[in-house]
């Protein structure tokens, strides 16, 4: 066929050349709303720094090259010595660079930590997800490392460095480390408490050696690991480098890397131990409750990685249909079309406030904000991460059959979008994690009715909401079969409280007649057609350029 016959027409330009931040309004807002005003500028001046960079060619060039080139494990040299070393593409470590520098693994002790670390997070992993796990194990090392003062000292520094250096050497040799965690075997998976890694004490306080093995290793190629191990007081966490002071390599032998459905970029690794040295974290049988603290903080980087995911599936979802003409218009002037886009919007903003507020929580670190933590977190992460599987596919669906081909990016969203539903537990895990905190922490949940309880008044779908959560709430007997119901309205009727105190009212008013209101169908498209859907549209937009 002759060239002259192929003109290429009604194609939409790539979304690139843009700053992810300041196109994000939920997210700036956010921003301004928990960001202590005396560094309010500074803050926004490092957000916008990575946010055209996140939006620029050559960052979008990196996630694609990671993705396509995933790590691979050598276990030898060509010696025959033992190597287990995991080898990344380059674009892998220019991401990972580039987020240590910005600080997206220090939070613990700066002014607004949390915040600014979980809005970075969100805006720079839009590029890519996959390197996000060894800056959320790193970030959530800190404060199970904090119950043993001397292994904070040595460590800390190294976790909250905002230099990334590759390689293994000792820690004492390096500007910057990264941590990984291994805490489920093959036997027990969430139920570590049947792990049967053994921890023999050594001569030396507090050293162990370990034999056993790790189910699943998170970034097997860090530079120190929390692990949990049976210790002759019971299940106990410990810290294991990769490399011994003295400079000799540590027993861990990767054994293979998971070939995972999504997440490619990153590698998570079967490992066993057999005489691996280590140091304990916390007190002897006590290992779920020094580790836990590390937990949450990885299921707080779920909700938010999440909410990156749905703000980056929206976007080009409404950058498509702003350029993409069919039936005589623009797709994003169809009355139909227009309603998907604003129903996606709308549980992209929520997440992206659900996940700020909880931030904010965080930074605040007073005895209410805690106990409102304890709940509202395996509650988000029990939602939001739910949701974002079915948004990222709706938003697919949106570019037709171009959302379809891998070139488009939509597949790889796709993928990764069921990853933070089951990490650091799944939706069960989560549901029952709520059922605890409301049977034996009341404080738990008044300081969570306190919250929701903040916008009472502002909207009657909310309020019946509240009363009917109550009615629900009276009676925890029996409640496990209905678990996920429960935790799913306390979910709604946070996010909810929250757009109604902060968000424009056309978009309060969409997500309460929506999701509290019932006015709603089984799938995203079906708001009530007398909505200002195209304001809802038009603040979600991410304008290139």
């Amino acid at each position: 066929m002759a060239p002259s016959t192929h003109t290429v027409t009604n194609q939409v330009p790539p979304l690139v050349g843009y700053d992810v931040f300041a196109a994000d309004r939920a997210l700036t807002e956010a921003v301004e709303r928990h960001v202590t005003p005396g560094i309010l500028d500074e803050v926004r001046g490092e957000l916008g720094s990575l946010g055209r960079s996140a939006g620029s060619a050559q960052a979008q060039a990196w996630g694609a090259q990671a993705n396509d080139n995933p790590p691979a494990l050598r276990t030898h040299d060509r010696y025959g010595h033992r190597l287990d070393e995991v080898e990344f593409h380059p674009a892998w470590h220019r991401l990972l660079g580039h987020a240590v520098s910005a600080g997206l693994t220090d939070a613990w002790g700066r002014p607004d930590g949390h915040v600014r670390r979980a809005a970075g997070f969100l805006v720079w992993t839009q590029a890519e997800a996959g390197h996000g796990c060894p800056l959320s194990m790193t970030h959530a090392a800190v404060p199970a490392l904090r119950t043993d003062p001397a292994l904070a000292a040595e460590w800390e520094p190294l976790l909250t460095s905002h230099v990334y250096e590759e390689g293994l050497r000792p820690a004492s040799q390096k500007a910057g480390a990264l941590f990984g965690m291994g805490m489920t075997e093959k036997q027990g998976g969430t139920d570590v408490r049947s792990n049967t890694t053994r921890a023999e004490p050594l001569a030396g306080d507090g050293e162990y050696l370990l034999t056993g093995h790790k189910w699943f290793c998170s970034a097997p190629m860090s530079d120190g690991f929390l692990v949990l191990a049976q210790a002759p007081g019971g299940l106990s966490c410990f810290l294991v480098p990769r490399v011994l002071p003295d400079g000799a390599r540590n027993v861990f032998a990767i054994q293979r890397l998971k070939d995972k459905l999504g997440n490619r970029s990153n590698a998570s690794g079967e490992v066993e131990f057999d005489g691996t040295w280590a140091r304990r974290v916390g007190e002897e049988g006590r290992g779920v409750r020094t580790i836990i603290e590390m937990v949450a903080a990885t299921r707080l980087d779920c909700v938010v990685g999440s909410a990156a995911l749905m703000r980056q599936a929206v976007a080009q979802a409404i950058h498509h249909c702003a350029y993409r003409s069919t039936f005589g218009g623009l797709l994003i002037e169809k009355p139909l079309m227009r309603n998907v886009l604003a129903d996606l919007a709308l549980e992209s903003e929520a997440a992206t406030t659900l996940a700020l507020r909880l931030a904010a929580a965080y930074d605040a670190d007073t005895e209410e904000e805690r106990a409102f933590l304890r709940i509202a977190v395996p509650a988000a992460k029990y939602w939001v991460t739910k949701r974002c599987t079915p948004v990222v596919g709706e938003a697919l669906e949106c570019l037709g059959g171009n959302g379809y081909v891998e070139e488009s990016g939509m597949p790889r969203l796709l993928r990764e979008a069921p990853l933070n539903s089951i990490w650091e537990g799944s939706g069960n895990v989560q549901a029952l994690d709520v059922l605890r905190a409301l049977q034996r922490e009341p404080q738990a949940l008044d300081a969570f009715l306190r919250e929701v309880g903040k916008a009472r008044g502002a909207d009657h779908r909310l309020d019946a909401a509240i009363k009917d959560l109550l009615t629900e709430l009276a009676d925890l007997d029996a409640v496990e079969a209905r678990a996920r119901r429960l935790v799913e309205r306390m979910a709604l009727v946070l996010q909810g409280s929250l757009l109604l105190r902060w968000a424009p009212p056309e978009v309060a008013d969409a997500f309460c007649a929506s999701r509290l209101g019932g006015d709603w169908g089984s799938a995203f498209g079906t708001l009530p057609h007398s909505l200002d859907l195209a304001t809802v549209v038009e603040r979600a937009r991410a304008q290139e350029g």
